[in-house]
């Protein structure tokens, strides 16, 4: 299993920054690894919302379909899903208060049977450049 995390200090209040951070119709403005969304998106997420995502990693597409673990407004989103050749993956997005602004964090993991050896570092190592610079896109989307 690769686990991953990144996170990044904003200017911007919690709530603005949970608002931009939870809208899954945002994702496109600033999550690396999105490529597009399959079928119906919800307006919001919420605990048991279904939607599939097609993510791409090392130059591979994978459509996952998540689910909606948790949801607690304005601090957290859980979301986790199953891929293609068994992949499944974790995402847990979380905003807290920081200072003046807020700190925004995501933190990943990757299981399956592809995901070990070589190519499960492989994975860690470009999902963390994803997730560095996802937050980079995203400290610009909210700045």
């Amino acid at each position: 299993m690769g686990k991953i995390s990144a996170s990044v200090e904003l200017p911007a209040a919690p709530d603005k920054v949970w608002a931009e951070f939870s809208n899954p119709n945002n994702f496109e403005k600033w999550l690396t690894i999105h490529t597009k969304w399959k079928g119906e998106v919800p307006a919001e997420f919420s605990k048991g919302a279904q939607a599939s995502e097609v993510v791409t990693m090392l130059g591979m597409p994978n459509t996952i379909t998540w689910t909606v673990d948790e949801f607690e407004a304005p601090s957290k989103l859980a979301i986790s899903g199953t891929g293609m050749a068994g992949v499944k993956v974790k995402f847990e997005l979380s905003v807290e208060a920081s200072g003046d602004g807020s700190l925004a964090s995501i933190d990943a993991e990757f299981a399956g049977q592809m995901i070990v050896g070589a190519l499960g570092k492989a994975v860690e190592k470009d999902g963390k450049k994803n997730l560095d610079a996802s937050l980079e896109n995203f400290k610009a989307l909210v700045s």
